[in-house]
């Protein structure tokens, strides 16, 4: 935490990830301890130092915070809660990335609950909760076919 506010005046964009709503899930997945906690006080202290988001005339943007989730398949719970706590507690002018993108890979491939991308009726659940919470900005990715194709080939 410190250290993000120490980045005060010098970031202009901030792009932070919130993934685990559960402390089981970032204990399983990414084995770490508050990650909501920690994460979500973070992203308050950036919304803090660089308010809202302002775009340029092409719509790239240039000042504020979009956090990005990525939605998990089998834990559809957790992104409706993280959605909820956006919608929440941070500002109406907040900008959201809801992503459908998600696919196995190395362990994951083993996880009965993470082994396979979402379904159809999965995203359309979350695309659902999504319009009932009317978050003002942000953007929702369509459920895509082709993500193992743009991930790079590590074989030194």
């Amino acid at each position: 935490m410190e250290t993000i506010k120490a980045l005060n005046g010098y970031v202009d964009v901030y792009l932070p990830d919130l993934k685990y709503y559960s402390d089981d899930l970032s204990k399983k997945y990414s084995k770490v301890d508050k990650y909501f906690q920690i994460a979500t006080k973070a992203i308050k202290e950036m919304y803090k130092q660089v308010g809202t988001a302002k775009f340029d005339e092409n719509g790239i943007i240039q000042k504020g915070v979009i956090i990005r989730h990525l939605v998990l398949p089998n834990h559809l719970q957790n992104s409706k809660h993280i959605l909820k706590w956006i919608k929440e507690n941070m500002p109406d002018d907040i900008y959201v990335s809801v992503m459908a993108q998600y696919f196995p890979t190395y362990k994951a491939k083993q996880d009965e609950y993470i082994n396979r991308k979402l379904t159809k009726k999965e995203y359309k659940e979350i695309e659902k909760f999504l319009s009932t919470l009317d978050l003002k900005n942000g953007y929702m990715q369509e459920l895509g076919e082709h993500e193992e194709e743009y991930v790079p080939k590590w074989d030194f």
